[in-house]
Parts: structure tokens; sequence; C-alpha cells
């Protein structure tokens, strides 16, 4: 008989149900079983995999609720932000089910005049996904989307913490019409040996990973083994600078959702603020009223407006981030503190006077915690920006287009956010640089991801 992974709600620390620890044998058949349904559904016509995907996104929509709450009960986030998710999520399946018809290639004349040139795409393979717990719906349906547009088969890993949304996607997946062994789901726990194993089952051709940098680069050397094709979105440490001249007010609305989308358990979220000294005061005051009246509590009460993180560990690593922050110097605007009602819960923190250099500006914090740093020169603060291992995303606030230009050309990052809070959207390239990742996933790129480029020079 298979172990068991309990899943718990954050809020309460309580199960809310198990679901079968896959072994490594169960993990090598899922990858046996997406390889025997490879050419059978890379040879579907694109617009039969194009219909499925659509009625994938009808099902997810008109059962938005029934998701919402899953995700809320297993991973803690308010339920707004769960429908939210949902929605986001179903986008993918609908943008996919349009990209999958608009595979393209190229014919056309060598310039030498003495043959022609064919290129076409064809799917990579089985693909290994691995997904993290924060976004249990939308990191899924972004790299299934793609993958079965290209007419790959997959098997899913998602994070042991929230599986119950992983297998819920793939059962409207089967519903909407995926044939068996299309989709395969694995809950493994612990995950390295049941991945590596899958990658080096000699069936794998791609890996699409999310998740922390160093995770990231623990895949990518065992993927190197078999030059398998990865793509990576890893870690983030997004900077938010909000200029001498930006409207307060729409910085404010912007941090609020930069920082606080998904409680701050995103990679995406704000984790350094490089605030003008002149408008440092303005900014604080406004920035530290909103994050004070959030209400934590559970998810699913309507009152709350702030969840608990995924878990124990997890808020332990938070409070640990900004006790160590406090002993540096770092001030205490408002929160501060872990709670046990929720139970994972980490109230809304705003620390001021964080010194440029400080460990708590290092790595992303992945909770509700927001650290000011004041600045007066534009290039040393873009050269304290940049000054990461991570480059995903960053924000600017600025009524000058021209200056909110020249900084956004002047990040290292993959995405910019120029006068908004949120970058992320189905049809665009989402991804960063450094150690934030390889590729990109969304837009027609996450459809090129899991395609190869075949050339034929002939002559007809």
């Amino acid at each position: 008989m298979a172990s068991q992974i309990e899943v718990l709600n954050p809020a309460t620390g309580l199960a809310i149900g198990t679901v079968d620890n896959a072994s490594i044998s169960d993990c090598l058949h899922a990858v046996d079983m997406a390889h025997d349904a490879f050419v059978p559904w890379k040879n579907t016509a694109p617009r039969v995999r194009a219909e499925i995907l659509r009625k994938a996104f009808d099902i997810m929509i008109t059962e938005q609720e029934e998701l919402a709450r899953t995700i809320t009960l297993e991973m803690g986030k308010v339920l707004s932000d769960a429908r939210a998710e949902v929605a986001y999520a179903a986008e993918f399946f609908r943008w996919f089910s349009e990209e999958a018809v608009r595979i393209d290639g190229d014919y056309r004349r060598a310039p030498s005049g003495s043959n022609w040139l064919l290129v076409s795409r064809q799917p990579v393979g089985v693909a290994l996904l691995a997904t993290p717990w924060n976004f249990p719906a939308a990191m899924a349906t972004r790299k299934i989307g793609p993958a079965l547009a290209a007419g790959c088969t997959v098997v899913l890993k998602p994070a042991h913490d929230t599986p119950l949304t992983a297998l819920a996607i793939a059962d409207i997946l089967r519903r909407a019409g995926v044939p068996n062994g299309v989709v395969n789901v694995v809950v493994a726990d612990p995950p390295g040996p049941a991945v590596e194993a899958m990658l080096n089952s000699g069936k794998v051709r791609k890996l699409s990973f999310t998740g922390s940098t160093r995770v990231g680069s623990l895949l990518l050397a065992q993927a190197a083994q078999h030059v398998i094709n990865c793509s990576m979105e890893l870690g983030g440490n997004a900077p938010l600078i909000v200029c001498a001249d930006a409207d307060i007010d729409v910085a404010v609305d912007g941090a609020m959702l930069a920082k606080m989308r998904n409680g701050g358990a995103a990679c995406t979220a704000a984790n350094r603020f490089y605030v003008h000294e002149h408008v440092l005061s303005e900014f604080t005051e406004k920035f530290t009223a909103r994050m004070s009246a959030l209400k934590l509590g559970d998810g699913l009460d309507p009152s709350t407006t702030l969840g608990p993180l995924v878990s124990r560990a997890q808020q332990q690593r938070v409070a640990d981030a900004v006790a160590g922050a406090v002993s540096r110097g770092a001030k205490i605007l408002c929160g501060g503190a872990a709670s046990t009602a929720p139970a994972f819960g980490y109230q809304a923190t705003v620390l001021a006077e964080v010194s440029p250099h400080d460990e708590i500006l290092q790595d992303e914090i992945f909770g509700p915690v927001a650290a000011l740093v004041s600045y007066s020169d534009e290039h040393e603060m873009l050269s304290l920006a940049n000054n990461v291992e991570h480059g995903l995303v960053g924000y600017v606030f600025t009524r000058d287009a021209a200056r909110g230009m020249r900084i956004a050309e002047a990040l290292e990052t993959g995405m910019v956010g120029f006068n908004r809070g949120l970058v992320s959207d189905p049809s665009a390239p989402f991804g960063g640089v450094k150690a934030s990742g390889i590729g990109r996933e969304g837009g027609h790129d996450g459809l090129l991801a899991f395609l190869e480029t075949k050339y034929v020079a002939g002559n007809w």
C-alpha cells in the first residue's frame, strides 16, 4: 500500500486530506505512460488539441469557485486571490488553445540558389513539469497549456504542500477530452530522488521547473547528464523604485499589488523598496497605513485580506528574516510578528531605515514584508537595484516617461512594471535573467519552449 502525504490547511494546521506518495516506480510508470502516448498525441490535429484546451478553459471558469476554495484550503491565500488565480490559470488554456494552430515554419530559397530551405517545428517529447506551492493552479496551466498545444505529453509533479489543485486540473483536462497517458500527475515527498529517476529514465526530453534558484541549479546539473532541454523560472528579488516625481497614490497602489499579491508569496513580489528621499515620508506614511489595515486571518473568511503562509517552516523563515533585519538596525513600522490564528500567519510588515546592503535585501522574502531604503542618487540606486544575483522583475514609478524608460532599460531584469504593480499576463513572455532563470513562459515564447526546430535542405 502506498504511503500517504497529509495536506494541511495553513489556517488551522490541520489535515484536510491525503494523497498517495508516489514511489520512484510510480513516477517511472507515469513517464512510460507519457512516452507511449506521445506519438498519437503529437499526430493529433492542432485544431483538435486546441479545442480540448478551450474546453478545459470553459470548465475551469464554470468551476472557478470550487477550485478557488481548494486553493485557499491547501495554500492559504485569501479567497479573492484564489478566484483571481483560477481566472488567470484558465487563461493559459485559452491562450494556448489559440497558439496551438499557429505553430509556424519557413520555406525559402538558399541565398546561393542551389537548394531550398524548409524549416518546421516539432514537439520536444515527454515533458517533466515541476511546479511550486504558491500558485498551484497557474503554475500548472502555464506549463501544461503550451506543452499540450505543441503536441507534447507531460508528467506534472506539483509541490507536495499543494497537490489537490493539480489533481483537480488533471481531472478537468480528462473531462475536456485529453486522452489517457497525455497528462500524468505524481506527488512525491521527498521529490529529489523521484525527479532524478525520471530525468535518468532516458524518456524525458524536456524539463520545465518553477521554484528556487538552489533547486533549479541542482536540476540543471542532473539534466545536463542527458542534455535535456530545460526551461527554468527561478527566484526573484524585485526592486520597486519610487522616483521623486512619482504620483505617490499611484505608487502606493502599485506597491500594494506588487508586494501583497498572494500575501507576498510570489517570485514577482516587490522585495526591495528604493524610495527617493524627497517623497520618502509621504510614501512611507501612506504605504504603512495600507499595510496596517490588512486583516490577517483564515483565507475562507470574507473579512480576511491577508491569509497565512503555506507552512510553519515558511512562517519561521519570514520571522527569522525580520528579526535579523531588526537586529541590524531596521525599524518596524507595522506588523513584525507571527500568529497562531491563523496557524501559519505572519502580519503585514513594513521595515524602515534598512541599510542598503542589509541581508534581508539579498534574498527574496516570500512573505508579507516590505523593506524600505531611501536614496538620493539615481545611478547609485540602480547600482544597488542590480547588485543581486536575481533579475526577474523590477517596478518603477515616475511621471516622467523618459526617466521611466531609462530606468527600465537599465534594470537587469527580464520584466519591468512601469507605473503598475502587475506584469503577469498569459499573452506576454514571463521570465528573468541572471539567476532568475532560463527561457520564457507565456506568449508565443511559451509555445516555442516545447518545440524543436527542424531544418531540411533539399532540391525539388
